[in-house]
């Protein structure tokens, strides 16, 4: 009997887990089980005529409805429900509105990287964009809302004071880092690398996560050839692009607001920076990833339609039929031979890298350094002979030259890049003027050894000499894992050369560059003095004997200037009070170098009498 009752209990159970399962899914769509929600039926597009809701208008418990692409190009309604308003939540006067998404895919992928700028009507008219999340690892799909008030500043203030550069300033409510704590954050802005090895994110990627974008390899690319005949419309998936061709790298958001010659998208800032210059291309969204770490769009950027042009606290701005000024650059990489001795095919990339004073640095580091995985070999044992130029507007181009090897830090791939970004940097990011960089070209040599060498000891031929005698200079350099070999010089003294003891500096170019431009590095210098700095740097695989004699040596706007007499000092002295010049007791003549065969580090100081 009492089987059959517990028979009886459980099929009643099942039947009512059933009939209840039914109810359920009759409902969907007009009730969601213990928020108290009831759906309502949404348009299925966004209004055609945009009209704004005033956020003083904005009550708990409104209903609204987003627009966003979860799928292909055409934007998808999500219910909204809005929980209230955050005080000064993006800045002193500057309301958030707080909202809870309902529908099927907002509740199954929660709030996604790439959502940022999906625009919130409210009775038909446009609230704002949805651009903020709490915390990484929520478990509703809660959103902050940018007021559409906030974001028509951009557009009303193009080219105003508003639009200030605001680089290295954290913007109010704008956290770019999780530190544990619930927080308001921007939604990441899921940056497609195409190209782009797993391994190079992962030694470049915090460069780009530190301003709100999240690297993602493989999940997406670019072709620009592609046309999307769909227009672009509130709720579309749209994209800044940072490098364009052989390697691509674009940041995808949504559009908030479009007008016939500008568009409003993302709710928030993507660099931080103000006035830029980016390509505005279309996008389409291949599949929305649901993760509680991670969630974000899969995307492929298409056609070219115009440029991103303002990048401020509650939105970018981008004007259609603009095009944005990028920087060619071209690597010309050449493999080492094979074990046979056959060489390899070159292989040149060509691409674009934008034009921002705050992005392109990184932007341009990662693709040359992901332009020199193309050999395609191990890297710890090559070494690398790098030469090119920058070219720059106006000025004579930037000589790039030198033997980059592995070291105790890095292998020689990343020091090559890291060579590059440094010449780069100090012309891009001159402190007293802005450069036009009209190109970048790079050929680059693997060799399958690693070429290092120290300068182990030196020696003169003889220990004393007259002004104007000719001596000889051996060294001694130990390549890695080699037998020494010794190199030869040949120095003339100057004719007008000190009598006494003289210092003779037997070194690598870095040590004669730091004895030749010490104040250079103290101070900011114009772009001129930046460059022809820059191409008086000594390449590191000779070797370079100096004389230091015994005359004033006066270092002004980063170059030396030798032998200057003592009874000039006094007219230096304003300069070197206010520390634009460096006066030193000896002057330093470059005597003669000779080439090593190998990027050689150390250096040896020798004293020989003059008579």
């Amino acid at each position: 009997m009492d089987a059959v009752k517990t028979r009886l209990w459980m099929t009643g159970l099942m039947m009512g887990w059933v009939l209840g399962s039914s109810a359920l899914a009759s409902a969907a769509g007009q009730a969601v089980s213990g928020t108290g929600w009831t759906a309502v039926a949404a348009p299925s597009v966004a209004p055609a005529v945009t009209k704004f809701f005033p956020l003083a208008e904005v009550r708990r418990g409104m209903r609204g409805v987003a627009y966003t692409v979860f799928e292909g190009v055409n934007p998808e309604p999500m219910q909204v429900e809005i929980l209230g308003l955050l005080k000064d939540a993006l800045g002193p006067g500057q309301d958030m509105i707080l909202a809870r998404l309902h529908g099927d895919k907002p509740e199954y992928t929660g709030v996604v990287a790439g959502m940022s700028g999906s625009p919130v009507y409210i009775d038909g008219r446009l609230v704002g964009a949805l651009s903020y999340r709490i915390g990484q690892f929520s478990k509703e799909p809660i959103a902050g809302i940018t007021p559409i008030e906030s974001m028509l500043q951009v557009r009303d203030e193009d080219g105003a004071a508003g639009g200030m550069k605001l680089a290295g300033v954290k913007l109010p409510g704008v956290s770019r880092e999780f530190e544990g704590q619930p927080e308001m954050r921007a939604m990441e802005t899921p940056l497609m690398m195409g190209g782009f090895s797993q391994e190079t994110v992962e030694r470049f990627g915090d460069r780009f996560r530190a301003m709100g974008l999240t690297p993602v390899v493989g999940l997406g690319g670019a072709d620009s050839a592609v046309v999307q005949p769909e227009p672009l419309v509130p709720g579309s998936a749209v994209s800044a692009v940072l490098v364009r061709g052989d390697l691509s790298m674009a940041g995808t958001c949504t559009v908030t607001y479009v007008d016939p010659t500008r568009l409003l998208a993302c709710g928030h800032p993507i660099t931080q920076y103000g006035p830029v210059d980016m390509p505005m291309t279309k996008a389409t969204v291949l599949a929305s990833l649901a993760s509680p770490l991670n969630a974000f769009k899969i995307i492929n950027t298409t056609e070219t339609v115009g440029a991103f042009t303002e990048d401020r606290a509650s939105a970018i701005m981008g004007r259609f039929g603009v095009e944005a000024r990028m920087i060619p650059v071209v690597v010309e990489v050449v493999p080492p031979p094979t074990e046979k001795g056959v060489q390899a095919k070159t292989r040149t990339l060509h691409f674009e890298v934008l034009d921002n004073r705050q992005l392109t640095p990184s932007a341009m580091v990662v693709s040359v350094y992901q332009s020199l995985q193309t050999n395609n070999t191990a890297a710890e044992e090559l070494s690398y002979r790098l030469s090119g130029e920058i070219d720059v507007k106006g000025l004579p181009p930037v000589a790039m030259q030198g033997l980059m090897t592995q070291n105790e830090l890095n292998p020689a791939t990343i020091n090559a890049a890291l060579l590059v970004n440094d010449r780069f940097s100090k012309v891009y990011g001159n402190a007293l003027d802005q450069p036009v960089v009209t190109g970048v070209k790079l050929r680059v040599e693997a060799i399958p050894a690693r070429m290092s060498a120290v300068l182990e000891s030196a020696r003169l031929s003889r220990m004393e000499a007259r002004a104007g005698d000719e001596i000889e200079v051996e060294a001694v350099v130990h390549p890695y894992q080699a037998e020494t070999r010794m190199v030869r010089v040949k120095v003339r003294l100057p004719e007008d050369v000190s009598a006494g003891s003289m210092r003779v500096v037997v070194s690598d170019g870095a040590t004669v560059d730091k004895l030749t431009t010490k104040a250079g590095a103290e101070r900011s210098v114009g772009l001129a003095d930046t460059v022809a700095a820059l191409n008086r740097i000594h390449e590191n695989d000779r070797v370079y004997v100096t004389l230091l004699n015994h005359a004033a040596q006066v270092v002004l706007e980063g170059e030396a200037l030798p032998e200057v007499p003592l009874s000039m000092a006094n007219i230096y002295e304003p300069l070197k009070e206010a520390q634009k010049m460096q006066l030193t007791g000896e002057s330093v003549v470059a005597a003669g170098s000779v080439e090593a065969g190998y990027a050689v580090s150390g250096y040896q100081v020798l004293n020989l009498v003059v008579r």
